[in-house]
């Protein structure tokens, strides 16, 4: 179990690397395009920074989101019930009245 868990993490931190080189690229490509359409040079070591804090800003508005969202489908399954059981209690009382 703990072989599958390891493996399972490595796989995760694979492609977490993955998915944050192709983000920076795309980052590093549109902030080289900004700056030659405005006619500015920008310094290699600012464009890497720019890209890995986009990455990191991004991530963490990422958690708040899936927060947000787990929160919101918590509210939703606990009104959930409550309204299946209302639904039945005026199915069962429109069945009483027409019968």
């Amino acid at each position: 179990m703990e072989n599958a868990d390891a493996n399972s993490e490595v796989e995760n931190d694979a492609e977490m690397k993955l998915l944050r080189d192709k983000f920076r690229l795309s980052a590093i490509s549109i902030i080289e395009s900004q700056a030659k359409q405005n006619g500015m040079e920008v310094a290699k070591i600012v464009v890497t920074c720019i890209a890995d804090l986009a990455f990191k800003y991004t991530g963490h508005r990422n958690e708040h989101v899936s927060g947000m969202l787990r929160s919101f489908s918590n509210v939703l399954k606990a009104n959930d019930p409550q309204s299946e059981r209302k639904r039945k209690k005026e199915t069962k009382k429109n069945d009483k009245g027409t019968a």
